[in-house]
């Protein structure tokens, strides 16, 4: 099989491996503590945890904490929730489920426009009393990057508080300035189960979890040593790696864009992760192309709303056409896909959809 849906998850580190097994020891160990306990086995636990977070905060702006969650959605949840009651949110509309269906859930929300090319710009208005605006640093679908740069500068400037979705920019490129980062370990090479909540220093947060207030007072319940040293070491290797990492995805996009020759972008071709490939053929039957081509993992949407039926809707807030957004599908991919595998599934795609006129 030739996975390429790197969006959805990425294969885990080799070395993020290595750095959980030693907090996953059985009764003959002496690593398998409760991180919150005082004696001597606590004690290394969480000392590993610490040691984890130094790593994942490398990875983010300077002036920060970071809480650890069981998921970026959770994270993103703690920032929405816990920032503050009334008011109005405004998100943008290519924004991840995890922002949209929370910001609904909250009766608050205001959706931004987004140009066709997939960017979001801060040039437009928003309700008078918006206390929060969300706004991914790289879209999940169609890995389009936004003008974090001056999102931050606008929510400076009008007193807002700014939310940045990076789960698909940390660990590829510089993450950018806000007042709440979330990411995710397993979008970078580490394990599934934990993400991350970066705080600005002095901004306080309601928790969302009670029960003994384990994490910083903002997240009760006890945190997996094993997990957090899986984080920490994809991330320290994504930081050691990251000039490397990207010169091989560029290698990869550039062969990727020459083979489907005809194919049409979503999305700009310029501001944009380029382990993302999000193109669509007119007439193309996407169900049945997965179907022929069931050894190359790709993706015809975000994982999360995979099996739906409906179209995109990140797909539709560029202006595409319900048709057109069905014939489009999205290849991932990373550090660990090869040249040779890549020209193996282009071409395997490539096939089936002629095979159907």
């Amino acid at each position: 099989m030739i996975y390429l849906d790197y969006q959805a998850t990425t294969p885990l580190a080799p070395a993020a491996r290595e750095a959980m097994m030693k907090w996953l020891d059985g009764p003959e160990g002496t690593s398998f503590g409760n991180p919150h306990s005082q004696h001597r086995m606590g004690r290394m636990a969480a000392a590993a945890v610490e040691l984890a977070r130094e790593r994942v905060a490398a990875l983010l702006p300077p002036g920060g904490t970071v809480i650890f969650t069981g998921s970026a959605t959770e994270a993103i949840n703690l920032a929405i929730r816990g920032s503050g009651r009334g008011g109005s949110i405004a998100v943008s509309s290519i924004e991840h489920a995890a922002v949209l269906d929370t910001v609904e859930d909250l009766g608050n929300g205001h959706v931004l426009k987004t140009d066709a090319d997939g960017t979001c710009h801060p040039d437009q208005e928003w309700p008078s009393d918006t206390r929060l605006i969300a706004v991914m640093q790289v879209n999940n679908e169609i890995g389009t990057i936004q003008p974090m740069d001056k999102w931050l500068a606008v929510a400076g400037t009008q007193d807002k508080l700014l939310l940045c979705d990076a789960v698909q920019a940390a660990g590829k490129m510089p993450v950018a300035g806000a007042d709440m980062i979330a990411i995710s370990a397993h979008k970078m090479h580490g394990p599934k189960g934990i993400g991350a909540l970066w705080v600005r220093d002095g901004l306080d947060l309601d928790p969302l979890i009670t029960g003994g207030g384990q994490e910083q007072g903002l997240r009760s319940g006890t945190l997996s040593p094993a997990l957090c040293a899986g984080f920490g070491a994809a991330a320290q290797l994504a930081a050691e790696r990251m000039e490397e990492d990207t010169a091989h995805i560029s290698a990869l996009w550039d062969r990727a864009r020459d083979m489907f020759d005809g194919w049409t972008l979503n999305g700009s071709a310029g501001h944009r992760w380029k382990g993302n490939l999000n193109i669509r053929r007119d007439g193309l039957d996407v169900a049945r192309l997965m179907s022929e081509c069931r050894d190359v993992m790709f993706s015809a949407g975000s994982a999360c709303a995979s099996g739906s039926g409906r179209p995109s809707h990140v797909l539709r807030a560029i202006g595409l056409s319900d048709e057109q957004a069905k014939s489009s599908i999205r290849l991932g991919f990373g550090r660990y896909t090869s040249m040779e595998q890549l020209e193996e599934a282009a071409r395997s795609i490539i096939a089936a959809a002629d095979s159907q006129g």
